[in-house]
């Protein structure tokens, strides 16, 4: 299956440093050659780069990594393609407005029948399960919310109420941003690591790449990083239940 990679702090915060390890899983130290993509968040505006060629053979990931974003929330995925043809329309992260927000959407896993489930507003571009789970999890929540909730717990609860459903039709490991809030659900593997004072150095396991956070952070700074399998060595990780929401707002997991 394709990983994911996420990002949620509490101050903009570069990713590059992650992102080096992830990339190279896309084809020189994991199979996950079918394309990638990645969304950061600047304030209201969402930027995304995606490419359909191997991740550590491409020029925009080159490009991401010698460039400086710094975002509140970040997803990545690295795609090996189970579901609809190598193509850029068929890359995540997927994006769609919803409330003048603009969220973004990535997902590994495949999801049996559910494209005959029927959709209203959106539609899909490409012909992934991905895409078309997606259409459908913003389809139900404007559905019961044609204007945002007031608490942001009841859409943490209806996202959770929607991703479970979508887990029973088979894998559902997914990563999805309204600007605000960055919504992660396990099915089978996703793990978590929050980085905060008193910052140290830690050390990539896909390449020879170390930074010492101490050097680069303010005592302040929360960064917490999501991905399906742990990107560095000796860091505490934390592995998600399966089957289990978390939500990250400031770098941190909120009540669902």
């Amino acid at each position: 299956m394709c990983e994911l990679l996420g990002m949620n702090c509490n101050v903009p915060t570069d990713i590059r440093f992650s992102f080096s390890g992830l990339i190279q899983r896309g084809g020189r130290t994991g199979p996950h050659r079918d394309g990638w993509g990645i969304a950061f968040y600047e304030g209201r505006g969402c930027r995304t780069f995606h490419d359909p060629e191997p991740g550590c053979e491409s020029e925009i990931a080159n490009l991401v990594q010698n460039h400086s974003v710094k975002s509140l929330n970040v997803i990545c995925h690295i795609r090996k393609a189970t579901n609809g043809r190598v193509c850029l329309e068929n890359t995540h992260p997927f994006t769609r407005e919803l409330w003048g927000r603009s969220w973004a959407f990535a997902h590994n896993g495949r999801l049996k029948g559910v494209k005959d489930w029927p959709l209203k507003f959106y539609r899909p571009i490409g012909t992934t399960d991905s895409e078309h789970a997606f259409c459908w999890m913003l389809d139900q929540i404007r559905k019961r919310h044609p204007t945002p909730p007031r608490s942001d717990r009841t859409l943490r609860r209806l996202v959770g109420e929607l991703a479970g459903r979508l887990h029973a039709r088979g894998p559902f490991n997914m990563m999805l941003c309204d600007s605000r809030q960055l919504y992660c659900y396990c099915s089978t593997d996703l793990s978590w690591l929050t980085r905060r004072a008193p910052f140290g150095e830690a050390s990539l396991i896909d390449t020879e790449m170390t930074v010492d956070f101490a050097k680069e952070t303010t005592p302040r700074d929360i960064v917490t990083v999501i991905a399906t399998r742990p990107l560095t060595h000796g860091e505490p990780w934390q592995v998600m239940d399966r089957g289990s929401l978390v939500v990250f707002r400031d770098g941190l997991p909120v009540r669902i």
